[in-house]
């Protein structure tokens, strides 16, 4: 049995998926494309020993920040975790908000090995911004930032992929969600409480090693932190503008599952999320009878 438990950032996933491990004596994938990333811990939410509660997470710290990782590295790694799982009986819960990573996992989408990774060495800026345009015309990429050109680019070229809406695995969606109030009242509080837990330090680290890899330079929280020791906005302007972006992604989260995916959701009951895990409990038994 595969559970895949998704919804924006500050649903309740981590909770949810090792109650449903738990249940179903299942192992973790993580599909968060930042939580890879070894000592990228306190700005992605990662999930803490504690909160495994023992159960065995895979595809978590398997990468150095200046590694790159593509959504076909993620295809290729995960794939081999659920069928060796699954070939050995065992169930699997998937967790994360990264959707792409997601259906890369769970769905046909195929990519040509030989074309994965372009050399644009050759393309001016203009070039590049032109060529993502023909994609996404409402990008909100800028034309100076060459290095997410070429990456929006390498893993979204329709030459190098093939995707259709066809599961390969028998999955279950489930789908969190709360209030849309409530839950930016949750994101805004929690990026307080990362900033208690050291935050800062955390983001410093790597500023002071100078890396400025894709992965710190996609992630919320590390991006904006930089912004603020370059002594271009203050600390407060940083977190009220990882807050803000924070709100933002989760937005985009929702747009994107609903479009992307086919999901069953089950509003959370912040108060007793026992009963939330309960419904879903019953909802996949029911479903797996």
């Amino acid at each position: 049995m595969i559970i895949a438990v998704v919804g924006p950032t500050g649903v309740g996933k981590t909770k949810m998926s090792v109650a449903l491990a738990k249940k179903y004596n299942a192992e973790i994938i993580s599909c968060d494309s930042m939580q890879i990333y070894k000592k990228m811990d306190i700005g992605t939410a990662k999930v803490t020993e504690e909160e495994k509660e023992g159960i065995k997470h895979h595809l978590i710290d398997i990468r150095d920040v200046n590694d790159d990782y593509s959504v076909y590295d993620y295809q290729k790694d995960a794939r081999k975790i659920l069928d060796d799982l699954l070939n050995k009986n065992k169930n699997v819960v998937i967790v994360g908000g990264t959707g792409l990573y997601l259906k890369a996992l769970l769905y046909n989408y195929e990519f040509k090995e030989n074309n994965i990774k372009k050399d644009f060495s050759s393309y001016t800026n203009k070039e590049l911004y032109d060529m993502v345009l023909k994609i996404d015309k409402n990008t909100k990429i800028h034309i100076n930032n060459r290095q997410r050109l070429e990456s929006f680019l390498n893993n979204h070229d329709t030459n190098d992929k093939v995707i259709s809406n066809k599961m390969v695995y028998d999955a279950l969606i489930i789908g969190l969600t709360r209030p849309r109030k409530e839950l930016y009242d949750v994101i805004n509080k929690r990026v307080d409480k990362m900033f208690e837990d050291g935050l800062e330090k955390e983001a410093r680290y790597f500023y002071d090693k100078k890396i400025h890899s894709k992965a710190i330079n996609t992630a919320i929280a590390y991006k904006e932190l930089y912004l603020y020791f370059d002594g271009k906005i203050s600390l407060e302007e940083a977190k009220e503008l990882i807050k803000k972006r924070s709100r933002n992604y989760a937005k985009r989260q929702y747009t994107w599952f609903n479009n992307q995916l086919n999901v069953d959701w089950f509003m959370i009951d912040a108060s007793n999320f026992e009963k939330t895990i309960k419904q879903v409990i019953d909802y996949v038994n029911d479903k797996t009878k």
